[in-house]
């Protein structure tokens, strides 16, 4: 009768979560004991429930059932659906309590603190670069190996991220997004543009 009552009697004695079933509270624990039952047969990855790991197999079987009806997005999970339909709706539901931040999840509003509390907790194992997300130190770990996996289908350029290949392409397309103000110069980076201004401003380069 619980269960129709919504009444929840099993609390966790470490925080203060508190669930219907007792069945919950044991899968709650194992966020506190580290315990991972359930392990992928074809990568090393484990994980605390059985629907957790189902979603992951996708990642291997490329399946991807959830598809946005605007734009030809699919996703593995229904939660990265409905987090990327804000995308059209323009949705902001989290916002930062320090500065107007506003974004679309939790968890990039919790990563955007960081830049407020000044916590980079992934660190290269090299050098002394720090940063805020796993996936920028990714990137930056293929500065140290060498690895450049995106090329250009027109010249033989190689580089690491998807941005600096876009950014690359416009050399082919003679794309020159930032214009002055002022003149009628034109360039492909914003960093270039902010050296011409200082042409205007006097400034010394």
């Amino acid at each position: 009768m619980k269960i129709h009552t919504r009444e929840k009697s099993f609390s966790c004695n470490i925080c203060e979560y508190r669930f219907i079933t007792k069945f919950d509270l044991q899968r709650h624990m194992r966020i506190h004991t580290g315990e991972k039952p359930f392990s992928c047969n074809i990568c090393e990855y484990r994980c605390i429930t059985k629907s957790s790991l189902q979603d992951h197999m996708k990642i291997h079987t490329g399946e991807k059932p959830f598809s946005c009806n605007i734009c030809e997005h699919r996703f593995i999970r229904k939660r990265g659906l409905q987090a990327h339909t804000k995308i059209h709706t323009g949705e902001k539901p989290f916002s930062c309590n320090i500065c107007q931040y506003r974004c679309i999840t939790k968890s990039t509003l919790e990563t955007h603190m960081k830049i407020h509390t000044g916590e980079r907790p992934f660190s290269c194992n090299i050098c002394e670069y720090s940063c805020i997300r796993k996936s920028t130190l990714q990137i930056h770990m293929k500065i140290h190996t060498g690895e450049k996996p995106l090329s250009c289908n027109i010249c033989e350029y190689r580089c690491i991220t998807k941005s600096i290949l876009v950014r690359h392409m416009k050399i082919h397309t003679g794309e020159k997004p930032f214009s002055c103000n002022i003149c009628e110069y034109r360039c492909i980076r914003k960093s270039r543009l902010q050296e011409h201004m200082k042409i205007h401003t006097g400034e010394k380069q």
